[in-house]
């Protein structure tokens, strides 16, 4: 129809609590069509149908990433991945640039400092937990199983909080955890979620990602509290600046508001 303007279009780069809210938001807008990128078909699942927007279930590097903007012709990239994820942040903004796409990357508030270890990697921190006495929960995913698990007389301690899909349960036990040891599922947890695994698993130190308040970050450090155990938080790779996530909401609706 003569006049009608086009739907302004949105590329959100998600797999986080956040990119789910984010797309969610989007789709109520009506004059807006967005594509919500994950790097899973899980990611993509828990998106569910939304209006308006379509869901991409692949890991896509720099490369496939500017082939995505350049397809999408997007009036704006909105980056809400994890802030452990460094590299897919770092190739978003790069596609971003190379393509003259507008690039907004939503941010959890700083990394909290506390009375607990800190470590600088999850190498460093199997380093650590090494010296230290007892099972050990591990609250962090999947990812960096192996390294964990190649740290001497870990392996035989460890049990595993992670998401409840077949490749993340997988993961922990192609490492060697065995089943009774892997705790599939998914989050937010309480407060008393964390302490009755914790007592339950018989743990005596705690390992988890600084991952803010949207992450469960402090229902974690209240249950080690609790439970008396420790606590190793390892460190975020960069420290960042963006937006909040709604301040990302007031920015993208005054453009299409």
């Amino acid at each position: 129809m003569a006049g009608e303007s086009r739907a302004y279009r949105v590329l959100v780069f998600a797999g986080t609590t956040e990119g789910r809210e984010l797309a969610s938001w989007l789709s109520a807008q009506g004059n807006v069509e967005t594509c919500v990128s994950c790097a899973t078909d899980f990611g993509a699942h828990l998106l569910g149908a939304l209006p308006h927007t379509r869901v991409l279930a692949q890991r896509l590097d720099e490369v496939g990433m500017e082939r995505l903007m350049a397809q999408g012709a997007f009036d704006v990239v909105v980056d809400c991945t994890h802030p452990y994820a460094s590299v897919v942040t770092a190739n978003a903004r790069a596609a971003a640039l190379a393509q003259g796409c507008e690039y907004l990357r939503v941010v959890r508030e700083g990394e909290p400092e506390g009375d607990w270890v800190r470590a600088d990697s999850p190498a460093h921190a199997a380093e650590l937990l090494a010296g230290l006495p007892g099972n050990i929960l591990l609250t962090t995913g999947t990812k960096d199983i192996a390294t964990w698990c190649a740290q001497p007389g870990l392996r035989e301690r460890i049990w595993v909080r992670c998401l409840p899909n077949e490749a993340s349960v997988q993961a922990a036990r192609q490492a060697g955890i065995p089943p009774e040891r892997i705790v599939g599922a998914m989050g937010p947890f309480s407060l008393e979620d964390n302490v009755a695994l914790i007592r339950r698993s018989g743990v005596r130190t705690l390992v988890t990602k600084a991952s803010g308040t949207t992450g469960g970050f402090w229902e974690k450090v209240q249950a080690a509290r609790e439970t008396a155990c420790a606590l190793v938080v390892i460190g975020r790779p960069t420290r960042e600046e963006g937006l909040t996530l709604e301040e990302a909401k007031a920015q993208l609706a005054r453009r299409f508001g």
